[in-house]
């Protein structure tokens, strides 16, 4: 069982092997990289910084960050960022004098002549750019690590694909199935009982890279929906390349959806709200299931392919 997991189920049918398999389901609250090599950045300069005295001093002392404007400073010099300034009870850390407003006007200057690595250097980022344009660019740098995409619980856990498709597999006993097509099938008794469900994560490797296939059940609204859609384990511009179709019905009636998979650079609840994805009414995911509409025995079917 995944940490945090409970002990609904679910089966998984792989058309690509033929065999079933037993996942269990990540999650409820009831009631109601890839080894991409380093390319110039449009906006920054392909080399090394220049490694000096004054890049130390834009380090803040209580947190280690670099600091940006508002640099404040006590009247003995000691500098800090604008948010450790509000955590340290307006005492300098270093000589416990009251800080007061003085802000370092100087130090911000120099900074402007500076030109700084980005932080994601290790990871294949060997770009530099002036120091106000360090954040920018980093907050879209592609070499910045990418979050879990685990539903079933809080996970914290960051990396390159390579990375988080190890950690899926082993600390999430995330499934992994090789093939472009998939044969899904969610059961889940007294499904009236549950409004808000997350279904253990099912990762595909096809094409040479990794999709995930999340189901979840919660409100739109007022009415109880089921949800699948896919997620592609890479950045949007490649997640571009590929569409996907879903597909589900029973008795002579079948509801279908094709898109182009999210990246997980959004997170699963993001396009779960976006409901960029195949949706199901529960009643009517309860009437493809047959019998009694007691116990959801809902197939999932769907195609990964490459556009040209």
């Amino acid at each position: 069982m995944a940490p945090g997991g409970s002990a609904l189920k679910e089966v998984l049918e792989s058309t690509s092997t033929g065999m079933d398999y037993e996942v269990k389901m990540a999650k409820v609250e009831s009631n109601n990289s890839n080894n991409n090599k380093p390319t110039k950045s449009g906006s920054g300069k392909y080399g090394m910084h220049s490694n000096n005295g004054v890049y130390e001093l834009l380090e803040c002392p209580v947190c280690t960050n670099l600091m940006y404007p508002p640099i404040h400073q006590c009247p003995n010099g000691h500098t800090l960022c604008s948010n450790c300034k509000a955590r340290v009870q307006n005492t300098c850390p270093t000589c416990r004098y009251e800080l007061g407003n003085i802000r370092c006007l100087a130090l911000e200057k120099v900074a402007e002549s500076l030109e700084v690595p980005c932080r994601y250097q290790s990871l294949g980022c060997h770009d530099i750019f002036p120091y106000y344009s360090k954040l920018k660019h980093e907050q879209h740098c592609r070499f910045r690590p990418y979050a879990c995409p685990y539903a079933g619980s809080e996970c914290s856990v960051t990396g390159d694909i390579t990375t988080l498709v190890v950690h899926l597999k082993d600390d999430h006993k995330v499934d992994m199935h090789d093939g472009c097509t998939f044969n899904h099938r969610y059961v889940k008794s007294n499904p009236h009982e549950v409004e808000n469900a997350t279904w253990m994560l099912t990762v595909f490797n096809c094409f040479g890279r990794q999709f995930c296939l999340h189901f979840e059940a919660f409100q739109l609204g007022m009415a109880p929906v089921y949800m699948a859609f896919l997620r592609f384990m890479g950045d949007e511009n490649e997640a571009k390349k590929f569409s996907y179709s879903l597909e589900v019905g029973a008795h002579g009636r079948k509801l279908t959806w094709q898109g182009i998979p999210r990246s997980i650079r959004d997170s699963h609840r993001k396009v779960r709200d976006s409901q960029d994805g195949l949706i199901i009414p529960r009643n009517l995911a309860l009437y493809f299931s047959g019998g009694d509409r007691q116990e959801l025995k809902l197939r999932v079917t769907g195609r990964i392919w490459k556009e040209e």
